[in-house]
């Protein structure tokens, strides 16, 4: 991890100590040969410390992370910043404007193309631009993410628990509920920490909105982090009450949709259910018939569907597992209406 004072440097510019610059960087082509532009910010502080990457909007219709992602760039005080912040907001800009999830381009997952390369897809070849551009020159990176159309999440973390680098980031951060795995390959956390880059992904809400209150509680796991590394000297490190993390020996689950319908949803995200407990009861336009959805085991709701109609193998809630200390905390406090 880098600690001296020193410009930030990338493919076309330099920002000195002391300084913050906004850029519009150019990572590809539209079909008219216009530049396609992402914004970026970055605050170089004038005491030495770490470089941080913030990033969100990956998934261009993904907006609760942009609001984070600028609030720390323009509305957090930077006089007393030990190190660098490289602040993404929109990284899928050609998604953003179409409001979608995937480049336009071909349908393409730019969270399925890092780190990319110089010469391969237009989705890799723009994959490529940002991660040696911004990605490489960082110490650790958040990736900002919600839950896709339909859906919504509590937030939490997902990391690769197994590299000791990533655990730390992963727990400054502060969450509840952190769910273990390296990620799919291609995506920014997984190529990022595989090449000594420690990064992790928060999920937090559903797509095509702001949801303040996950906004305010992932600025508060950044401040934990930036305490952690020494960004922020004067704040502290966070305990966020509980925490869980799911490892394999854990169940975790989406409950599908065994029948088409409309669902009537009985629990809200981040609920408690228990083994044999309603999730939620579909039922057909004339109430004739109707299928109720048990939870297969006693878990916590970290996802649940936002839209209320299914097909069948419709995924309507994501499950996990908590272990017994863990659950008769969570018990205890839903139990006092927290």
């Amino acid at each position: 991890m880098t600690d001296s004072l020193s410009p930030f440097v990338y493919s076309g510019g330099t920002v000195a100590p002391g300084e913050t610059a906004n850029i519009r960087y150019t990572v590809s082509e539209t079909y008219l040969g216009d530049p396609v532009r992402i914004p970026v910010t970055i605050v170089n502080g004038n005491k030495p410390g770490p470089t941080a990457c913030l990033t969100a909007a990956t998934h261009g219709d993904e907006l609760n992370g942009i609001e984070v992602v600028r609030a720390v760039a323009y509305e957090w005080d930077h006089a007393d910043l030990h190190g660098t912040i490289v602040c993404l907001p929109v990284l899928n800009v050609p998604g953003f404007l179409a409001q979608q999830r995937y480049l336009p381009i071909l349908d393409r997952d730019l969270n399925r193309s890092f780190p990319g390369y110089e010469s391969g897809t237009s989705a890799r070849r723009m994959a490529h631009r940002i991660y040696t551009n911004f990605i490489e020159p960082c110490d650790f990176v958040l990736d900002f993410h919600t839950s896709t159309r339909g859906r919504n999440n509590m937030l939490h973390v997902r990391a690769n628990m197994e590299n000791p680098d990533v655990e730390r980031l992963a727990r400054a951060f502060a969450s509840n509920v952190i769910i273990a795995g390296q990620g799919p390959e291609g995506t920014l956390r997984r190529e990022a920490s595989d090449d000594g880059i420690p990064a992790v992904t928060i999920e937090m809400g559903g797509a095509h909105q702001f949801q303040r209150d996950l906004i305010d509680e992932a600025l508060s796991g950044t401040e934990s982090v930036f305490a952690e590394y020494g960004l922020r000297p004067r704040t502290k490190v966070r305990w966020p009450g509980w925490r869980t993390v799911i490892q394999d020996d854990l169940e975790k689950t989406w409950i599908r949709a065994d029948s088409g319908g409309i669902v009537d949803m009985h629990h809200r995200r981040g609920a408690l259910v228990r083994e044999d407990e309603a999730v939620c009861t579909i039922t057909n336009p004339f109430m004739t018939q109707k299928d109720i959805v048990k939870a297969p085991f006693t878990g916590l709701l970290v996802g649940v569907l936002e839209n209320p109609v299914v097909y069948p193998g419709n995924p309507i809630c994501h499950l996990v597992e908590l272990d017994e200390e863990i659950r008769h905390i969570v018990e205890a406090r839903h139990l006092a209406g927290e």
